[in-house]
């Protein structure tokens, strides 16, 4: 049983460097470690450990005054280089475009992507104003809140979740918080 323990140990230790920089005990941790530059967009950190169920992944912000859209993106860690990066396994990728008034979704294995969903009950996201997405990691699928409700379930394409270790946030926004 001490080996558990251990484990979590090391977790908090070597995460304790992030608390006062994100506000949440490390589940982010920027690739640039300059504090003056953790949150501009277009950003890129590594999700400490990997998803796992009951893992979440919070990212707050404010919309853009005259938004065009933005993404946030989980992704499969892979090299910095360009070639590279354009195979890299996207386990969800989140798109809100303001003038279809749509929040998006899809993933991209083995350089494919997969069918765009796009039911939802409405449109969340308001130009100028903040907001606060919740990607809750579950066994089976990830189920994205905005603002406290639940909007929709997204299905797992990725099988390995511990290999989704990496997020990308782009376009019409600014980032408040990571979490």
């Amino acid at each position: 049983m001490a080996e558990p323990s251990m484990e979590k140990d090391a977790i908090n230790t070597e995460d304790d460097h992030l608390n006062n920089s994100l506000g949440d005990p490390g589940l982010i941790s920027p690739d640039k470690e300059d504090i003056s530059r953790i949150l501009t967009v277009p950003f890129k950190g590594r999700i400490r450990g990997g998803m796992r169920p009951g893992k979440k992944i919070i990212v707050m912000g404010i919309v853009d005054p005259e938004p065009f859209s933005f993404d946030v993106s989980l992704t499969c860690s892979c090299s910095t280089e360009k070639n590279e990066e354009e195979l890299t396994d996207v386990a969800l990728k989140l798109s809100a475009r303001f003038a279809e008034r749509q929040f998006l979704r899809n993933a991209r294995i083995s350089g494919k992507w997969s069918e765009e969903e796009a039911a939802i009950p409405y449109f969340p996201f308001i130009q100028d104003q903040p907001f606060r997405i919740e990607i809750h990691c579950e066994h089976q699928r990830f189920r994205i809140f905005v603002d406290g409700h639940q909007l929709f379930d997204f299905y797992h394409k990725v099988k390995s979740l511990l290999t989704i270790d990496m997020i990308r946030i782009d376009g019409s926004l600014q980032i408040t918080k990571l979490g």
